[in-house]
């Protein structure tokens, strides 16, 4: 378990070295500030929004889920203002950070499953998944 989390930490601040180099606003000054930045991101996405999703499960629903990237660019902006070496320029760079790590989540996504599997499954394994067949 423990090496899953530090795999996940490493990963999240791979994405946000990626990020710092798309998106002009969102600068790091060091990868030690990268490392820390990844792992105040995580902590607040563990405990912090997960209590703004239910608060506002209504208004997500209501904009089919859009407006998550919205609490995941406020989370970012969080993180940016707790780690002193990690700059969020504005909230429009925070949305577009958000969007491309996103898009390199799914990405990573695919590609292990492909890796893994050599097939990319989009449906909940069960008995009937090729994995479990003989």
């Amino acid at each position: 378990m423990l090496i899953g989390l530090l795999v996940i930490w490493l990963i999240t601040a791979i994405g946000l070295w990626l990020v710092t180099l798309l998106v002009p606003g969102v600068r790091a000054k060091s990868a030690g500030d990268l490392l820390l930045a990844a792992l105040v991101l995580g902590l607040i996405n563990a405990f912090i929004r997960p209590l703004l999703w239910v608060l506002t499960m209504p208004l997500t629903v209501f904009t089919f889920g859009l407006f998550a990237l919205l609490i995941n660019a406020l989370m970012l902006r969080v993180t940016a203002a707790i780690v002193p070496g990690f700059e969020v320029e504005g909230f429009g760079d925070a949305v577009l950070a958000v969007i491309i790590m996103a898009l390199l989540a799914i990405g990573g996504f695919i590609l292990l499953q492909w890796l893994l599997f050599d097939a990319v499954f989009w449906m909940q394994m069960g008995p009937a998944h090729p994995m479990f067949s003989p």
